[in-house]
């Protein structure tokens, strides 16, 4: 990569989907279980055998189920060892996010967690859009330690969310990476990293191609659709 050049990353449930995205153009892949539920934390077996199967940085998910973001203790332990068991995998980051009961972020909790991924990166997901105060969240996930959020600026869909992933950018001021992410794809990603001003991006292709049911060709294909967006932003940048 480049210094002017944009950070693509890509979730995926498998070692084949990994390979199929780095060959695609990713830049670094986000190692999920069951997408279908957001995402869940992958068992050792698949994080080894990615790490084998990629060069690029994965990040894993830790995650103990699907549904909200308000983890019991017996929920947070488990936590707690997943992320030592991601480094014992040789994961690069991971990505997790905890939230009280009125879904606010859990900064004592979150932060006790990114002290044991040290000195792994962490990535605060998108339980960030279910806080009531974007602004507010965007101060407290800082003084947790994580590194970037996740986020679609609260609305379903980033393309949806750009005005306050733009705010969200300048409030961050270089404090914390925003990283744009939900419903990304070749056809807004242009438009969303023009109005966000973003130097990374997430995508799990998961508006164009449904999880689990495309093969790895075609699933590399949709990977470098959003790779030659990015590079011809490049070239556009070059030239100007």
């Amino acid at each position: 990569m480049t210094n002017n050049s944009i950070l693509l990353e890509i979730s995926v449930e498998s070692a084949s989907g990994a390979a199929a995205a780095e060959r695609g153009g990713a830049n670094r892949i986000e190692l999920c279980a069951n997408l279908n539920v957001g995402g869940v934390t992958p068992n050792a077996e698949l994080m080894r055998e990615t790490r084998v199967a990629v060069r690029a940085p994965i990040f894993a998910m830790i995650r103990p189920r699907g549904g909200d973001f308000v983890f019991s203790s017996e929920e947070f332990s488990a936590m707690k060892r997943d992320v030592e068991i991601a480094k014992s995998c040789g994961m690069d980051g991971v990505v997790f996010g905890i939230l009280h009961a009125d879904r606010t972020v859990d900064v004592d909790r979150t932060r006790k967690l990114a002290e044991a991924a040290k000195p792994l990166p962490v990535t605060f997901h998108r339980a960030f859009d279910e806080t009531p105060d974007l602004h507010a969240a965007l101060e407290a996930v800082i003084a947790t330690g994580a590194t970037r959020i996740l986020t679609s600026g609260g609305k379903p869909k980033a393309d949806a969310g750009v005005s306050v992933l733009a705010e969200l950018m300048r409030a961050a001021a270089g404090r914390i990476t925003i990283l744009p992410g939900g419903g990304i794809n070749a056809d807004n990603l242009q438009a969303v990293l023009k109005t966000t001003g973003a130097r990374e991006v997430h995508s799990g292709l998961g508006t164009s191609l449904p999880y689990g049911k495309s093969g790895a060709s075609e699933f590399e294909s949709g990977v470098r659709e959003l790779a030659d967006v990015l590079g011809g932003m490049l070239r556009q940048q070059v030239s100007g």
